[in-house]
């Protein structure tokens, strides 16, 4: 009996210490306040991606979301920063806390909304195909053994992935580093087509006025949000909580119409 007993207690004991050991401990979720206490809210971008944050002609980072973002920040009571990033590599910088969020047309799809902590949807987008205006090409089946560009590791790349038949009728998916210099490559005639968000398409073409065409044929559609690492849940609600304040005031309104013309946010819709 007594052997049993210690049995017993020495088997709990184990238990106890595996259980112990194996747990992790839930942190609390200070990010709100980590922040403040910073005093710098970092963007990570794609810093060629217009209008939602690229360069101008005096090399300054500039954009729709940029717009949003400083005002964010204004409201936070702290400075903004914006850091461009490798968009292939944007998830382990903000990981590793390199970044406070990234917020630049970032497509948020079931894989990374499972990943990351991201606000609700502030812009509809498309990804749609550019071709030359002087290709001929009407419509996706135009580029049966043709040459496409994607940005890598962009959710153009996987519009096409998730488009197998019309990735099968390619004759080669080239990956570049981002959309000006895919669009380069077109107007170069170096490739037949771009695949891209259908936002940064339109802007492109009316800003640069080059003779571009935008296919009607659509391969997803999707939704934009600003994504922060799981745990800073506190900070995401406190950013959404702004932007929802910033759309009733009348300030999104003022910065949409300023970069397209009219209000095309979806920010509380």
């Amino acid at each position: 009996m007594k052997k049993f007993i210690l049995g017993v207690s020495a088997a709990l004991l184990a238990a106890g210490m595996v259980f112990a050991g194996g747990s992790k401990e839930k942190r609390p979720d200070t990010s709100l306040e980590d922040l403040q206490k910073r005093g710098v809210f970092v963007l990570g971008l794609d810093d060629s991606f217009p209008p939602l944050g690229f360069r101008d002609d005096k090399n300054q980072i500039v954009g729709y979301d940029i717009d949003l973002a400083k005002e964010v920040a204004s409201r936070l009571g702290v400075t903004f920063k914006a850091q461009p990033i490798d968009w292939d590599a944007k998830e382990q910088e903000l990981n590793t806390g390199k970044i406070d969020c990234i917020w630049n047309g970032f497509t948020m799809t079931e894989e990374r909304k499972n990943a990351l902590a991201f606000t609700s949807a502030y812009l509809n987008n498309a990804q749609v195909v550019v071709v030359r205006s002087d290709s001929g090409i009407t419509g996706l089946a135009g580029l049966a053994g043709k040459i496409v560009a994607v940005q890598r590791g962009s959710s153009a790349q996987d519009a096409v992935d998730d488009n197998p038949d019309f990735k099968k009728s390619l004759k080669e998916e080239v990956m570049l580093k981002d959309n000006i210099t895919a669009l380069n490559d077109l107007e170069i005639s170096g490739v037949d087509g771009v695949v891209m968000d259908s936002v940064v398409a339109n802007y492109s073409i009316a800003a640069t006025g080059k003779p571009f065409t935008v296919l009607p044929d659509v391969l997803a559609n999707e939704e934009y949000g600003i994504a922060f690492r799981k745990e800073d849940v506190q900070l995401r609600d406190k950013v959404q909580q702004i932007l929802e304040e910033m759309q009733k005031d009348g300030t999104v309104t003022a910065i949409s119409t300023k970069w397209f013309g009219k209000d095309i946010s979806v920010i509380g819709r």
